[in-house]
């Protein structure tokens, strides 16, 4: 019977770099020996001096490890998926659980166990458990990103539900954070989730948001806004910025030496002049395509893999169902990331904002 392999990435080179091949095999055993004989480098990687499979090799059936079935003996059936796992310098090995659970990750060659360990040992700092930050930080979660740091200081309200998806009915005027700490962990136990309870200042941002390797920010207000932008650059993190605002949305990314907010925005509106979402209203499925976008900007940055939306906005018309993008450059004046910066600390962003801290909460 026919069988599908994945094979990981360090071995692909020995079966004509691809990542699946078809071979057959009432077992375990003959279908490796069958293997063996497609792809003969690749035999020596699979068995030992001892005709063995070694200790830092896993074969995995339909994602089960074979030491919890029958071992080289458990039995094949027409259509069943078959692994093969290598441990890698460098990083954690994955459990069988964690096989199953993210094996839709691992079968991607995009992914794979070496990426999936990645997310594992990723640090996501999210600004805002609110409207934005729900989405990113649940899809986050399910991708299996080891570390998410949620800051915010808001207790959750019954107008938050319609939609902050972190929260529920029982959480009304319960702490966000803690409300987004149990329903992570309902939804990914493998997930540590650090709370800062506090709103995020001038006096804190750099500390907090040196812990981490990437920034989500789904604040609703200009004054977080800038100091999240301000103090990524100096701490040279990438921001994964998003905004709403009724039926539209905007998403882009910055790393430091390729534009920043302040190169798109150097200055906010005046005070008043727009206003945020608990004012002008937002359709609640809304943040969920940006915050969800978020997410996958983030993924793909601790993976390194595809082309990220620096120097591109992308906006989005719910309306129209249309999304659009402008070019982003950095702008040699720009007083943060220019060639002749003016900014070289925090500032007062009360003060340059012309309006206090609000929520962080989108």
């Amino acid at each position: 019977m026919t069988v599908s392999v994945y094979i990981p990435a360090p071995f692909r080179s020995l079966t004509g770099n691809r990542s699946y091949v078809e071979s057959r095999g009432q077992t375990v055993g003959e279908l490796l020996e069958e293997l063996g004989a497609q792809f003969p480098g690749l035999r020596e990687m699979l068995y030992n001096e001892a005709d063995e499979i070694p200790a830092h090799i896993n074969i995995y059936v339909n994602s089960q490890e074979i030491h919890s079935l029958q071992g080289k003996e458990t039995p094949l059936k027409e259509g069943d998926e078959v692994a093969v796992i290598p441990a890698i310098a460098g990083g954690q090995v994955l459990t069988p659980e964690q096989v199953l659970r993210y094996s839709r990750h691992i079968i991607m060659s995009e992914v794979g166990p070496v990426g999936q360990r990645k997310l594992l040992g990723a640090r996501v700092l999210i600004v805002g458990a609110g409207g934005l930050g729900s989405p990113a930080a649940v899809y986050l979660a399910l991708a299996g990103v080891g570390t998410l740091g949620i800051v915010d200081f808001d207790e959750v309200e019954l107008s938050n539900l319609q939609r902050q998806i972190l929260h529920h009915t029982a959480d009304v005027g319960r702490p966000k954070v803690e409300s987004a700490q149990s329903t992570i962990a309902l939804y990914n136990p493998d997930v540590r989730v650090v709370p800062h309870r506090q709103p995020l200042t001038a006096e804190n941002a750099l500390e907090i948001i040196s812990q981490y390797d990437v920034v989500v920010n789904g604040a609703d207000n200009f004054a977080t806004r800038y100091l999240v932008n301000d103090a990524c650059y100096l701490t040279g993190k990438p921001l994964v910025d998003g905004a709403i605002f009724l039926f539209e949305g905007q998403a882009m990314v910055f790393i430091a030496g390729q534009g920043c907010y302040r190169c798109l925005f150097p200055a906010p509106p005046p005070p008043g002049l727009v206003p945020n979402c608990a004012e002008a209203g937002v359709l609640g499925v809304l943040p969920g395509v940006i915050g969800s976008i978020q997410a996958i900007e983030a993924i793909k940055l601790i993976l390194g893999i595809g082309e990220s939306l620096v120097g591109r906005l992308l906006i989005f018309d719910a309306l129209a169902m249309e999304f659009r993008q402008v070019k982003i450059r950095r702008d040699p004046r720009c007083p943060l990331c220019g060639d002749d910066p003016t900014i070289h600390e925090l500032i007062d962003y009360e003060a340059f904002c012309g309006s206090p801290f609000a929520s962080h909460d989108g």
